[in-house]
C-alpha cells in the first residue's frame, strides 16, 4: 500500500476510535459522515454547491493571476513602478482578509462580482511577490542572445521567458489554489446564499457537525483531485525541459 494511502487509512482509524470514545453527537464518526455525503449527493445538493465553489474559485484564481503575474513582471523589471507600487503591495499584503471581504460587500454589494473581486484582491499581492522576484532573476544574457539572434517578441516570451518564470508561475499557482479555496469559503459564509461555505454556515447554526465534515471534506477532495490529476502533471510537463539526460 503506498505510504499516502496508509497515512490516510491511519487517520480514519484514529477519527473512528476517537468517535468511539467521545460517544457524541458533535464527534461524528467516518460512517456517518459518509453517508451524509452519499445521501447529499443522491439529491444533488452536494454537486449544485460544489460547483458554485469551483466557479467562484476558478474565477478568482484567473483573475489573480493575470493581475498579479502582470503587475509582479512590471514591477520586477521597473524600478520606478517597484518604488511606486510597493507601498500598496505591503497595505494589501498585511490588511486581513476579512476586511477585504467585508469592505467589497459594502462598496460594490451582495454580489457575485464583490465576492470574486474580494477573493481575488486577496491572493494578488502574493502573486505579485512572487513573479516580482522571477523578474529580477531573469538572466540578462539569455535576453542579450534572444536580441542577437532577432527572436520575435512571441518566441522571446516562450522560449527564453516562460522558462524562467516556470518555477516562479507554479510557486504561485499551487499556493493560490490553495489560499483562494479557502478565502471563498468565508466570502461564501458572509454574503452569499449558496456554496460550500454557505452550507457550512448554515449547518453550523444547527450544530450538525456531520453536515460541516461532510461538506467540507467533500470539497477538499475535489481540491486534492485537482492537485494530483491536473497541477502535478501539468507542473511536470512543463518542466521537463529542465531534466538532463545523465
Amino acid at each position: 500500500m503506498p505510504l499516502g494511502l496508509f497515512s490516510l487509512a491511519g487517520a480514519l482509524a484514529l477519527w473512528a476510535l476517537a468517535a468511539h470514545l467521545a460517544d457524541d453527537a458533535t464527534v461524528p464518526t467516518p460512517l456517518d459522515v459518509a453517508a451524509f455525503m452519499v445521501r447529499e449527493a443522491a439529491s444533488g445538493e452536494l454537486f449544485l454547491h460544489l460547483g458554485i465553489t469551483l466557479a467562484r474559485v476558478a474565477a478568482a484564481f484567473t483573475l489573480s493571476m493575470l493581475i498579479g503575474t502582470g503587475v509582479g513582471l512590471l514591477m520586477g523589471q521597473n524600478r520606478t513602478a517597484d518604488r511606486g507600487l510597493d507601498p500598496w503591495l505591503i497595505l494589501l499584503i498585511n490588511l486581513p482578509a476579512l476586511v477585504l471581504i467585508v469592505l467589497c460587500y459594502i462598496w460594490i454589494g451582495l454580489t457575485e462580482a464583490a465576492a470574486i473581486t474580494a477573493v481575488a484582491l486577496n491572493k494578488i499581492p502574493n502573486v505579485v511577490i512572487t513573479l516580482r522576484e522571477g523578474a529580477r532573476a531573469l538572466d540578462p544574457g539569455l535576453s542579450e542572445m534572444a536580441r542577437v539572434y532577432r527572436f520575435s517578441r512571441a518566441r522571446r516570451v516562450r522560449d527564453v521567458i516562460l522558462p524562467q518564470l516556470q518555477p516562479y508561475l507554479a510557486a504561485a499557482s499551487r499556493s493560490g489554489l490553495a489560499l483562494i479555496w479557502k478565502i471563498v469559503l468565508v466570502v461564501e459564509l458572509i454574503g452569499r446564499s449558496n456554496g460550500v461555505g454557505f452550507q457550512i454556515h448554515l449547518y453550523f447554526q444547527f450544530f450538525d457537525v456531520t453536515a460541516i465534515l461532510g461538506y467540507a471534506l467533500a470539497f477538499v477532495a475535489v481540491m486534492l483531485a485537482i492537485e494530483y490529476a491536473l497541477v502535478q502533471p501539468l507542473e511536470k510537463r512543463v518542466s521537463r525541459w529542465r531534466i538532463r539526460p545523465a
